[in-house]
């Protein structure tokens, strides 16, 4: 009997302790192919469109430029939002969003969209740090429940040797290796994609306040 039937054979607890792993394989997969892309993709069109953007006669000539190389919508929201406050401005809003000075409107606007951004940016991180850390853990649980299956079912055929006991009993470790395969790729996927994000985000904290000098005196 192989690991497979053994888990085919096993009861409810068995499993259900196979399919969350398997389920949070897939998840976990999905989310680093998907975040493979968009980051790589990010990477790029945060620099292409700061370049664009700064090399622009204007600030809403530099709206236009940048937002033809920003296909993740990174950086164009940061200059709509510092656009903002010249339109309110203008309305005769009498509000506490409107109060102080311009460069403290400036500051709350950008850090806002800014905000909004990271969590963008952050998407699914906190799938792949849950998998990475509770994997382990649920492979475990399959493994010392698979052994407690299997020594109760050996004990009611009446005398036990060595060679009953660890064919079940290797079988069942099965499920700790199985979450151990689930978490690993997890934990890498999530450290090195947190250092991208980690490199995009001080780009656009450089960019968001660079713009926010800009505005102040536009």
């Amino acid at each position: 009997m192989n690991a497979f039937q053994f888990i085919l054979q096993g009861d409810a607890i068995s499993k259900s302790v196979a399919i969350l792993l398997l389920l949070m394989s897939v998840a976990s997969w999905m989310v680093i192919f998907l975040k493979a892309w968009t980051l790589r993709r990010a990477n790029a069109d945060v620099a292409r469109s700061t370049a664009a953007f700064w090399q622009s006669p204007t600030v809403d000539v530099g709206l236009q430029q940048a937002a033809a190389f920003d296909r993740s919508a990174l950086v164009s929201p940061l200059i709509t939002a510092s656009q903002t406050i010249k339109t309110s401005s203008n309305d005769g809003v009498s509000t506490l969003a409107h109060a102080g000075d311009k460069a403290q409107q400036l500051t709350r606007v950008l850090r806002d969209a800014l905000h909004a951004i990271i969590n963008q940016l952050n998407f699914g991180q906190v799938l792949l740090a849950t998998v990475g850390s509770t994997a382990p853990f649920v492979g475990l649980l399959g493994t010392v429940w698979g052994i407690y299956h299997a020594l109760t079912s050996i004990s009611g055929a009446g005398q036990m040797t060595i060679a009953q006991v660890s064919g079940p009993v290797g079988e069942a470790l099965v499920m700790t290796a199985a979450g151990l395969v689930v978490a690993i790729p997890a934990v890498l996927a999530y450290n090195v994609f947190g250092r991208i994000i980690g490199r995009i985000e001080a780009d656009l904290e450089g960019f968001a306040s660079d713009l926010r000098e800009l505005m102040q005196h536009h």
